[in-house]
């Protein structure tokens, strides 16, 4: 991705965001504001972004709060998704983006979720990958998740959250680094539910400093590194707060403030769902999405949680296909 064509713009919220930006090469195409997830930075989309471009769209593509050239505040608070979502509109404004369509991988999907629910209008359209729709459950029950997901899957599918927001995981992680993305990136995809997802594995995992595994073939050793850069440049605690945000309540407390009138997404939406994503279940998604999304687009892929990376050319073209059915 281009170094040149990236831009800084500060929210009214102090919020400082690092981006990525060409403008579409005619008024017919709309821009696409890519957000991407943990533990990542815009570069996520490294295959997307070209491909794109040479269809002639316009591109917003942000590192996140937390990452890469953005702000890293260190309070929690400021992860929420009332405050993310309103930097996010005011960032496609700067840039008179009017016909835009927001597309999210991991907590990027999240985010997009809630694009839809306070911001509808703003938008043409939704994309997800790997997670779905995510509803604003008013409701603080991130233990009782932990106990049916063991119950019904054998193992507790976000007990690494507990890890993430203990105190020291940021340092644990960065003293361990290459061990921490090559189980992220494993070749053996089962790793994530043996020794990522459930309570206590992570931290485990780590301490072993475990640094033998084999990339997975969507991910080569120049690209792990430069997450790996980006990830000790930046720190990790900055990181973590998105997983905070949702194990202390501030998130269930944050969503009371989404209009009933949106809880259902009228607007189109894309879903490419992970059909071997063990963390983020291609199962729960596909039907969160379907539930509440009434214009879904529903792709599966036969890859894990890096769908984007993984099954490029078939995202990039359903993407394209979807786009101009719009």
């Amino acid at each position: 991705m281009d170094s040149s064509l990236y831009k800084d713009f500060t929210t009214s919220n102090s919020h400082t965001y690092h981006y990525f930006f060409s403008p579409p090469k005619d008024d017919a195409k709309p821009y696409l504001l890519f957000l991407h997830g943990f533990p990542s930075t815009s570069f996520d989309w490294r295959h997307q972004v070209p491909f794109f471009l040479s269809e002639g769209y316009g591109l917003i593509v942000p590192d996140m709060l937390g990452y890469g050239g953005s702000s890293k505040p260190a309070d929690a608070a400021e992860y929420r998704s009332t405050v993310l979502t309103k930097d996010l509109v005011e960032l496609v404004d700067t840039e008179s983006a009017t016909r835009v369509v927001a597309i999210g991988h991991d907590w990027g999907a999240k985010i997009i979720s809630r694009l839809a629910n306070y911001y509808p209008d703003r938008f043409v359209a939704f994309g997800l990958l790997a997670v779905g729709y995510v509803s604003p459950s008013t409701e603080y029950n991130y233990e009782q998740f932990l106990v049916i997901s063991k119950k019904t899957f054998g193992y507790e599918l976000f007990g690494y959250w507990s890890f993430f927001s203990s105190e020291g995981a940021d340092k644990i992680i960065e003293d361990n680094m290459e061990s921490f993305l090559r189980l992220l990136y494993a070749q053996d995809h089962n790793l994530m539910a043996s020794d990522f997802a459930p309570i206590g594995a992570l931290k485990a995992y780590l301490l072993q400093g475990k640094t033998d595994g084999s990339l997975a073939s969507y991910i080569t050793e120049e690209e792990k590194d430069f997450h790996k850069k980006e990830l000790l440049d930046g720190g990790m605690a900055s990181c973590l707060n998105w997983y905070k945000v949702m194990t202390t309540g501030i998130d269930a407390e944050d969503n009371k403030a989404v209009p009933e009138a949106n809880l259902e997404v009228t607007k189109p939406v894309f879903y490419g769902g992970a059909l071997k994503d063990l963390v983020a279940l291609n199962a729960l998604n596909k039907a969160g999405t379907a539930g509440k999304c009434k214009n879904a687009t529903i792709h599966e892929y036969d890859g894990c949680h890096w769908v984007m990376w993984e099954a490029k050319d078939e995202v990039n073209r359903d993407l394209l296909s979807w786009l101009k059915a719009l």
